[in-house]
């Protein structure tokens, strides 16, 4: 592709700007009435970082139990949480601002790379509906802020590499870090970093490798974090080590390449949890995909002097940018499925920007091109916003997000189980049995499936059959800490005190700073007159979550007679 001139500059780029914006934000409109989705509690609704007077630290210095290590993330969710509560709106606001800024600096940077239809493209990237997985899930803001300092992080290294001065440099290793804090998948920024002065023609000496360095390091240094955090989770548990051998995660990389490349050609349809493939390396069939990658690897080779070398820097982003998700690295969400549409939210800038180029560059050699190019522009634009719009409507609320998901892949059993456990919370119970036991036919050796129906079996009084089930969990995780504890407080409803007391110690022998564990252990121990044991008991529980007030309240309400023995 060769340079084109570009609508910055004219008296037009305001109301291009104007239009991009007013465009991305009725694109979007439907998500403003949104509510939280999926880990929404986990992030916000039940974080108590974000409300309590040691959030910050707790934040940035402990090894909190809340999803990655995302203090960036957290911070702004706190700061949001002190404006405007649990009010979602706000916090849709924030994730749609952040993706025009994203498309503003898109546009500003294709611009100042030369790249043709550089307006076009960030308003493909702003409007596109698989980014609406990213915008319209409030905990996916962990996406556009760290899209947004990696960007700016770019523009600092370009504006360091122009002779500008040695602040920019530390100013883009300042922004490279607040993008790791955000996510860590921004590791690829030294990548890029080269490659848009590859792009530019500018000489990549042993200085500026040696200059990429300290990035390199930061990146790796985030990166050994997030898998000793994902460990630390407990993450790493063998049931989701599903990737098999380096031939298996080739296979799985590869396929979700062109998975992905598909869907920004067409985008029909998205969902928000995708069929798992099975991956068979004795399958020549899957091969397709292997054999796809390195014929394109080929032909960019081949044709290297021939071709502008945005073509291949273009496609090189978009895998490079989509490297730590493909399966190389194994991720706790390959355990549903291998491939989501918030993955590709800054890799697809590359497949986005060649296409946008192409059509810039050799459109007009097609007749009557010239009198069509805005028309067949506004078309596509309003296509693909109103696919937006569409799509915005399946992040609703939780019913709407996991009906759309089993309407398009009725084997998604984590689907099943968070429909059903929406619906017994409703007191829907006949229902949601009905989506936990599909989820059992479909997934037979997940202990989460037992334990949310074994919730769903207490709630409704069939205490026998719950037993049974928390039983069936602990035997397929035997250190799930939760299952026991509650498998203690329906012993103590059947009158089983001994094994009670025994299944809350278990628990704590699982997790030992389990409040909930403590506070029942002393419920059951009261009840057996075992009052010393039971303060005990109450005084751990009220020492590991000290603002709870229905545990101090017990324990001070516990009353142990002057004569009754130690």
């Amino acid at each position: 592709m060769k340079p084109a001139k570009s609508s910055i500059g004219t008296p037009a780029w305001p109301w291009l700007a104007l239009f991009l914006v007013l465009a991305t934000v009725a694109a979007y409109w439907p998500v403003f009435s949104a509510g939280f989705i999926w880990d929404g509690d986990a992030y916000v609704t039940e974080n108590t970082m974000l409300s309590a007077p040691d959030g910050f630290s707790r934040i940035w210095f402990s090894a909190h139990f809340q999803s990655q290590y995302f203090p960036l993330v957290y911070t702004t969710l706190r700061c949001e949480y002190g404006l405007w509560g649990l009010n979602p709106l706000g916090y849709h606001v924030v994730n749609v601002a952040l993706h025009i800024v994203n498309a503003l600096l898109v546009w500003a940077l294709l611009r100042r790379l030369a790249v043709p239809g550089a307006w076009l493209a960030a308003a493909v990237f702003a409007l596109h509906p698989v980014q609406v997985e990213t915008v319209a899930w409030v905990t996916e803001l962990k996406n556009t802020e760290s899209t947004l300092f990696y960007l700016l992080a770019v523009f600092a290294w370009l504006r360091f590499c122009g002779g500008q001065g040695p602040w920019f440099y530390l100013l883009a290793l300042a922004l490279y870090m607040l993008a790791l804090f955000a996510k860590t998948t921004a590791c690829t920024l030294p990548a890029t970093l080269l490659l848009v002065l590859w792009i530019r023609k500018e000489p990549i000496g042993w200085r500026r490798v040696a200059q990429t360095v300290p990035f390199l390091c930061l990146g790796f240094g985030m990166g050994l974090l997030s898998v000793w955090w994902e460990n630390h989770l407990g993450n790493y548990a063998p049931k989701f080590h599903l990737l098999g051998g380096p031939l298996d995660r080739l296979l799985i990389a590869t396929h979700a390449l062109w998975f992905y490349a598909g869907k920004l050609f067409w985008p029909v349809p998205l969902t928000f949890s995708y069929p798992h493939w099975t991956i068979d390396a004795a399958h020549l069939g899957q091969y397709v995909w292997l054999l796809g990658c390195l014929g394109v690897t080929a032909t960019l080779w081949w044709f290297r002097r021939t071709w502008d070398r945005k073509v291949t820097a273009a496609l090189f982003f978009f895998g490079a940018a989509l490297s730590p998700m493909i399966g190389f690295v194994p991720l706790y969400t390959f355990y549903y499925s291998y491939v989501a549409d918030h993955y590709q939210y800054l890799a697809c800038l590359g497949i986005i920007a060649l296409v946008a180029g192409l059509v810039t560059i050799y459109g007009p050699r097609l007749p009557g091109f010239g009198k069509l190019k805005v028309p067949l522009a506004v078309a596509l634009l309003a296509v693909l916003g109103v696919l937006t719009w569409r799509q915005c409507g399946i992040y609703r609320n939780l019913e709407t997000l996991w009906t759309d998901t089993l309407a398009k892949n009725p084997q998604s059993w984590m689907a099943h189980v968070n429909l059903g456990r929406l619906l017994a919370q409703r007191g829907e119970f006949g229902p949601a049995e009905t989506h936990y036991l599909e989820a059992i036919a479909i997934n037979a050796d997940d202990e989460s499936i037992y334990y949310n129906y074994a919730n769903l079996l207490a709630r409704s009084g069939r205490l026998e059959a719950a037993v049974a089930e928390y039983r069936q969990v602990l035997t397929l995780a035997p250190a799930k800490a939760e299952a026991y504890n509650n498998l203690g407080v329906i012993l103590n409803k059947l009158h089983r005190p001994d094994e009670a007391v025994a299944a809350y110690e278990h628990a704590l022998a699982c997790q030992p700073d389990y409040g909930d564990a403590y506070y029942n252990l002393g419920n059951a121990l009261s009840a057996q007159h075992r009052l010393e044991d039971a303060r005990a008991a109450y005084q751990r529980a009220v020492r590991l979550n000290p603002e709870s007030e229905v545990y101090r309240k017990r324990l001070q309400a516990l009353t142990i007679p002057a004569n009754s023995e130690p």
